[in-house]
Formats: C-alpha cells, sequence, structure tokens
C-alpha cells in the first residue's frame, strides 16, 4: 500500500504528533499514543508515584491509603476497608496482610461473625501514620504544583467525575 502523501509531520512539534491541517485517510486509524488518556494518566501516576516514594519512603501508596482510613475510622473489616480504598480484594488482603507483618494493624474476629475480620490501627500504626501525613499533603501539592489554583479544582473535579 503506497504512503498518503497529505501525511505531513509538524517538524517544530517535539512529540511528532501530526500537524492540525492534516486531512488524511489514515485521520481515522491513525493512533498518537502521546494523546491518549491512559498514556497521559500513566505519566502523571509515575510522577505522582515517584514523589510519594521520595516523600515517604516507609509506606507504599496501597499501605498509606489503608493506615489513613483505618487512623480515620478507627476500625473496619477487610472488605469495607477494600471499597472505600478502590482496591480489589486480591489488593487489599496483600496490603493488610503487610500492615499486619509491620505491626502498624491488628485484626480480630467480630464478636457477632466469627468468620469476619476487624482491622484497627495499633499504636504504632498511628504514630506512623501522624508522622507522615505532612508528607502525604506534600505529595499532592507537589504532584498540583505545575497547575493554578482554579486548574487544580477543575482538574480534581474532572477526576472525580472519571472515577
Amino acid at each position: 500500500m503506497p504512503k498518503p502523501q497529505n501525511l505531513n509531520l509538524n517538524s517544530s512539534d517535539n512529540n511528532h504528533r501530526l500537524s492540525d491541517d492534516v486531512i488524511s485517510p489514515l485521520e481515522e486509524t491513525h493512533y498518537v499514543l502521546e494523546d491518549q488518556v491512559g498514556f497521559i494518566l500513566r505519566g502523571v501516576s509515575q510522577r505522582h508515584l515517584s514523589l510519594f516514594s521520595r516523600l515517604i519512603p516507609d509506606l507504599t501508596p496501597t499501605q498509606f491509603s489503608a493506615l489513613s482510613k483505618l487512623c480515620q475510622l478507627g476500625q473496619a473489616s477487610q472488605n469495607e476497608l477494600g471499597r472505600l480504598t478502590a482496591m480489589d480484594a486480591a489488593t487489599i488482603k496483600g496490603v493488610v496482610d503487610r500492615l499486619k507483618l509491620r505491626e502498624l494493624i491488628s485484626s480480630e474476629p467480630l464478636s457477632s461473625d466469627l468468620r469476619r475480620l476487624i482491622l484497627k490501627p495499633t499504636s504504632a500504626g498511628r504514630q506512623l501514620y501522624n508522622e507522615v501525613v505532612m508528607a502525604a499533603h506534600a505529595v499532592t501539592k507537589e504532584t498540583l504544583e505545575p497547575l493554578s489554583d482554579k486548574e487544580k479544582e477543575v482538574f480534581l473535579d474532572l477526576l472525580k467525575k472519571l472515577t
């Protein structure tokens, strides 16, 4: 198949994207990875995770989320904690197991249903949470730092709308 003659790359564009004035039969099938929502979100996520690991080296983001929510609530079942932190059953189980191993949370059977475990932060867990909570605020602040205050508000509102 011959190459289309009207496929022009904008040479001043460092991202090598097609210029806006190009009309091509490939338009419907041309896929620019760097323009795709998943690619962009992944880049933002990688930047955020890098900031997180630099500012909070003692916990993973999922561990912090679970510990934070337990410190906020006081206690929760593993299932409830998974729902509240947007983690599937396998992920929350692994997170809980690692937090329990580090003695940051404890579990005990629910008196009315011994099959269900209730999770609670330990004093060590609360102490660690209190030590890193300001750093967690800094992660958010640094992640959003390139945006104006209005852009931050709109960006967060749009992300919430997508979830």
